[in-house]
């Protein structure tokens, strides 16, 4: 039988054992930085705003690989004290999109052989 717990208003509720902590996984402060430069690069070249969801349309992996490696190695050279091609936070949050995009495109195509 499951455990349950009785909070002082009456209320009950199961427990929170074995489910992600999302909240704990993740930083306010590294995922507002994130969306700051997400947003910063929706505007497009011709003064345009792309959709916040544009990239789950589909960039091919190896797009994610170059360009990871290009912001890994600014990266690299900031973390080594040497002046980058970019600012150490755009790095960081370019490598993020880059993993995650590729990792979405993973998941996409594992989710897509299941059905």
């Amino acid at each position: 039988m499951a455990e349950i717990r009785k909070f002082e208003t009456g209320a009950t509720r199961d427990t929170d054992d074995g489910k992600f902590d999302y909240a704990g996984f993740l930083s306010p402060l590294v995922l507002k930085r994130f969306a700051e430069f997400m947003h910063k690069h929706r505007v497009q070249p011709d003064g345009s705003l792309r959709s916040s969801r544009n990239w789950q349309k589909g960039i091919p992996r190896d797009v994610y690989m170059s360009s990871g490696f290009r912001h890994f190695m600014s990266w690299w050279t900031n973390h080594e004290g040497f002046k980058a091609d970019e600012d150490l936070e755009e790095s960081l949050c370019a490598l993020i999109f880059n993993t995650s995009g590729y990792l979405f495109e993973v998941l996409k195509k594992k989710n897509e052989s299941m059905q």
